[in-house]
């Protein structure tokens, strides 16, 4: 009786779904995501209007949730806010093309995306066009037409687990970093319940890797929090809570220039280089939770 409980529960495989539902072909074709694009058709307008309504919505809607019904500490958002405003913004001189971003965070809890935006302020969450691109799990996510709509309205993009670096959801990211978009990318692949130090999925570290020489290498901004798996816990009900201490630390950004120059230049091949680079963010972000793990302790006691 309860593994069929568990398997009425477990979301459906890839041979279930539609796969219309998560191709981005179909959910995003015809809209022009370039920076100051005008969009050629009326279908792909409208699509970016509901698309600024839902980003906005869910963004506002996250911040309340964040900063008014829970307690939340936010170390370092200095750091995030340069990031998300700078590289997009003038200042490299005309006809250069704008730096890509890409955050990086644990994921503890399957509010954490996109709750953890509530940190930012209301001019970063209602600009659809400044808000993050998010990778998504398409057997959660889009799972049916409703859900599909939502989430890429929501900018997130559809990614089918065990299918690999190469699929059609990476390469829909990788063409948004090369336009100079943020994305947002949880390495460790999946919700980790049990805050295991597992190892990062290299999908990062193709993102970063092969932005070039379309785009400049990408800023890469890591981010580690404690306390999102209280509001929404990993068992149920799955009920969200209320009056939750939740502690966010931003650190400094990764310089990788040195590492993908210095594997560039002695030829190492696309894998060394995924391997590499997903490593040194994954040393970083190991570094980061100790700091969150501190933080976290003085903020449960304030």
């Amino acid at each position: 009786m309860a593994s069929e409980d568990k398997k009425a529960s477990s979301p459906p495989s890839s041979a279930d779904l539609d796969p219309r539902l998560y191709d981005c072909d179909h959910l995003f074709g015809g809209v022009d995501f370039a920076k100051g694009a005008k969009q050629g058709t009326w279908s792909a307008s409208l699509w970016r209007a509901a698309s600024a309504v839902t980003v906005s919505t869910v963004g506002v809607s996250s911040r309340i949730w964040l900063k008014v019904f829970n307690s939340t500490r936010v170390h370092g958002l200095e750091r995030l806010l340069t990031a998300v405003r700078g590289p997009r913004g003038g200042g490299r001189g005309e006809g250069q093309q704008e730096v890509p971003l890409i955050t990086v965070a644990n994921h503890h809890s399957c509010m954490d995306e996109p709750l953890l935006w509530g940190v930012l302020s209301v001019r970063e969450l209602t600009s659809q066009q400044l808000m993050r691109w998010a990778l998504a799990a398409h057997d959660i996510c889009f799972s049916n037409r409703l859900h599909a709509n939502f989430f890429a309205l929501g900018k997130s993009v559809p990614i089918a687990r065990g299918d690999g670096v190469y699929q059609k959801g990476m390469d829909f990211a990788l063409e948004r970093l090369r336009e100079g978009h943020w994305l947002h990318v949880y390495p460790e692949g999946k919700v980790n319940a049990d805050k295991e130090m597992i190892r990062y999925k290299w999908g990062v570290g193709r993102l970063i890797t092969e932005c070039r020489p379309q785009a400049p290498l990408p800023v890469v901004v890591p981010i580690y929090h404690l306390g999102m798996d209280t509001i929404l816990p990993n068992k149920r009900p799955y009920i969200p809570r209320f009056g939750q201490r939740v502690t966010v630390v931003i650190g400094e950004p990764i310089l990788l220039e040195e590492t993908v120059t210095r594997l560039e230049s002695r030829g190492a091949g696309a894998e060394e280089k995924r391997r590499t680079i997903t490593a040194v963010i994954q040393e970083r972000m190991e570094k980061l939770r100790i700091e969150a793990e501190i933080w976290h302790a003085k903020h449960e006691y304030e």
